[in-house]
């Protein structure tokens, strides 16, 4: 089994037992906070996965800096991908929980990029036409591409929508070779 299937199995553990409590917000919202801190002290993920230090330290060291603060069930699966080594999958885990969440909640990620930044008010109109189209709640992540030479690109569920001025131009393109 590879890093990634691990990281879904572990995730979908997770996912299971935040299911049956009505939680699923709330272990995101943990398992966001905990990697926020992580990404902030790479040198606690270091500690956490050095096999040098006793392995009841870095479970007592979870114990302190996350006890009270996260939902007892988090908890206790930072400290079984700690004592299985598996700390630096917390990311990729993360990952996982929040495809099963966002499936169960029918919401999308839409990536956007455009060669210009989107204003707000096209931002709406793109997030309500995209709704429209696929029947679910839809969250954009809009980012500038130069490489672009105007229109928008969008990733969504597994599909790319090409509005591109490129795109268009090989279209025509490929009409004028017939």
């Amino acid at each position: 089994m590879n890093k990634s299937e691990r990281a879904k199995e572990y995730a979908t553990a997770l996912f299971t037992i935040a299911m049956e409590q009505g939680e699923t917000k709330k272990f995101a919202a943990a398992l966001e906070s905990t990697m926020k801190a992580f990404r902030q002290s790479p040198d606690y993920v270091e500690f956490l996965c050095a096999p040098n230090i006793p392995l009841s330290e870095r479970i007592l060291s979870l114990e302190t800096v996350f006890g009270g603060r996260v939902p007892e069930d988090v908890l206790s699966f930072l400290k079984l991908i700690c004592e299985k080594g598996r700390v630096r999958t917390l990311g990729t885990c993360l990952h996982e929980y929040m495809k099963l969440y966002n499936e169960s909640k029918a919401i999308s990620w839409a990536h956007v990029r455009s060669a210009v930044p989107l204003t707000p008010e096209q931002k709406t109109a793109l997030r309500l036409k995209l709704e429209k189209q696929s029947g679910r709640n839809v969250l954009l992540e809009c980012s500038t591409d130069s490489t672009l030479l105007g229109g928008i690109v969008v990733e969504m569920d597994g599909k790319i929508l090409d509005g591109s001025i490129r795109r268009r131009l090989q279209e025509v393109k490929e009409v004028m070779n017939l």
